[in-house]
């Protein structure tokens, strides 16, 4: 019989607001087995990730457990002591977080951070921690993985940094790990092979997890059984095959048929129409590595342009172009058939106006020690001189517009917002700037599919009712559906294909963008195993070193 390492009973976890505890969580009862995978799925505020942190004893400040047990192994993480837990989190327990940007010590490499854990608990030298760890870089398919761990979380990409984080995860060989959405930052190729890595790893060692996601398609790969929450109750909870293929709540079924918003592309530009920005054979390197090579696209007034590709294809390095953050080195970037100064401290305050971005992780975008006003104001101020009462009454005017209470939200900090709510205030920002073209750089990856498609349909409206030209850098190709009027894909820092998208979506294809199309995960327990036998990847060892 399969051994009980996890059960959690009558969980209730409160709230502190303006000294009033409110619920979170209602009285969650949990079991997890040796090796089992539990998936936990639900909308932003569900209490998904709440639960999972409730599962190592742990709460954020300002929360409390205020009832119920956590049995881990025969301990009971509630009543445990600081001590007790402090031996098992990392050792036995550990924790993969969304955000690994905002989760690593920007000030040490990587490879430090991960030797910590199993040196601190005194499972191996440091010496043989540095050699397991190349050899997880290795398994998840990390570039370079001899040499990637010596350099800082800067260094590396967002994506990068996430598997980076799970190997860190699996340093000490836990008999639990939290995920919680370990791949919301992945491209749809290096998700496919990061998600083999962790299901081997999960069977090889008996792991058990709780896997944390609001992607419906991947829990599939790896859940076992599926529980779903709303609003800190549990809604129903099955094996996934029956989950998937009979659900039995309307609101889990409501999940199921999310992201059916999909806006109708616009027709195809008349020849001759002058593009609002236009990229020239645009070069690029970081120091001394070229990193973009003759790229060249055009975007059009009140359009909105995809641009996708897997993790390291050049397409946040174009944005950096384009806003001047990154000067090229070769080509230049014309805006309204002007060319724009390449770097940005040269461009006038009418050309840094008009060209905005909307960053994709909103926590570590916006400034947790500034209020929603003083966030959104500043841009108000510097760009349209607006003080006093009158700068006041134009962030309101933009809280309105982004659909949320400037009476309720103006004077909070993000830390009081939900993830959907802080997007929504990266939105804001930019159109303080009141300006013509605004680049999304994955700006819904990070929210559930019921939030992520709230933020495409006002984005959608705002388009319209301002005007507003969209570069919509995405490796969710469902986003790309659901907005684009054109796509470009990018690989390895070269435009391969571009067009509108309708013929993007049809074949033939180039065979990069064959590829991506096959790797978007479907609702079917049984896909990543079909498409990793039908690739010819007989283990995880040839995903995570050969190209699939």
């Amino acid at each position: 019989m399969t051994q009980q390492l996890l059960k959690i009973r009558g969980l209730k976890i409160e709230g502190k607001s303006d000294e009033v505890w409110n619920p979170i969580v209602n009285g969650i009862d949990l079991d997890l087995k040796k090796g089992e995978v539990l998936g936990l799925i639900g909308e932003s505020g569900a209490g998904k990730s709440t639960v999972g942190l409730a599962a190592m004893g742990f709460t954020r400040d300002g929360c409390r457990i205020s009832g119920g047990t956590v049995d881990f192994d025969g301990v009971d993480l509630v009543t445990a002591s600081a001590a007790v837990k402090r031996n098992m989190l990392g050792k036995r327990i550990a924790y993969v977080a969304q955000s690994a940007a905002a989760s690593f010590n920007p000030a040490h490499r990587l490879i430090d951070q991960h030797t910590e854990a199993p040196t601190q608990h005194r499972l191996r030298p440091k010496a043989e921690s540095e050699l397991d760890g190349i050899e997880l870089y290795r398994r998840l398919r990390l570039p370079d993985p001899d040499r990637i761990g010596f350099r800082y979380p800067h260094q590396v990409s967002g994506g990068q940094l996430q598997r980076a984080m799970t190997a860190m995860a699996m340093s000490c060989r836990p008999d639990l790990i939290i995920f919680d959405e370990p791949t919301t930052a992945l491209d749809v190729t290096t998700q496919i092979e990061v998600l083999a890595a962790i299901r081997d790893i999960v069977e090889q060692f008996d792991t058990a997890a709780i896997y944390i996601t609001h992607d419906l398609a991947v829990v599939a790969q790896m859940a076992d059984r599926i529980k779903v929450l709303l609003r800190g109750d549990e809604v129903e909870e099955a094996e996934t095959r029956a989950m998937l293929s009979a659900p039995r709540e309307d609101y889990t079924k409501s999940l199921w048929a999310v992201r059916s918003f999909q806006r109708p592309a616009k027709p195809a530009v008349s020849t001759g129409v002058t593009p609002i920005v236009s990229l020239k054979n645009v070069s690029a390197a970081y120091g001394k590595s070229p990193v973009l090579f003759d790229v060249a696209f055009d975007i059009h007034a009140g359009r909105t342009v995809a641009v996708v590709g897997e993790s390291g294809s050049g397409k946040s390095t174009t944005a950096r172009c384009i806003t001047g953050l990154l000067p090229p080195s070769q080509g230049h970037i014309e805006f309204n058939c002007e060319a724009l100064p390449l770097d940005y401290r040269k461009r006038s305050k009418d050309q840094l106006r008009q060209v905005q971005m909307i960053y994709q992780m909103a926590d570590t975008a916006l400034n947790p020690r500034s209020s929603i006003g003083d966030i959104i104001g500043r841009p108000v101020q510097f760009y349209s001189g607006l003080t006093g009462s009158a700068k006041r009454k134009r962030v309101e005017e933009l809280l309105a517009q982004i659909e949320l209470e400037p009476e309720q939200y103006i004077d909070r900090l993000p830390s009081e917002l939900s993830g959907g709510q802080k997007q929504r205030i990266g939105i804001a920002r930019a159109l303080a700037a009141e300006p013509q073209f605004i680049i999304c750089d994955e700006v819904t990856s990070a929210l559930d599919q019921l939030v992520a498609e709230g933020i495409l349909k006002l984005l959608a409206q705002l388009q319209d009712d301002l005007g507003l030209s969209y570069m919509f850098i995405t490796h969710d190709l469902a986003t790309v559906r659901a907005i684009s009027d054109e796509v470009v894909v990018m690989k390895d820092g070269r435009v391969v294909e571009q067009g509108p998208k309708a013929e993007m979506f049809q074949p033939p294809h180039h065979p990069y963008t064959d590829l991506l199309l096959s790797s978007v995960p479907e609702m079917d327990p049984d896909w990543l195993t079909n498409l990793l036998n039908g690739r010819g990847v007989d283990n995880i060892g040839d995903a995570a070193v050969g190209k699939m």
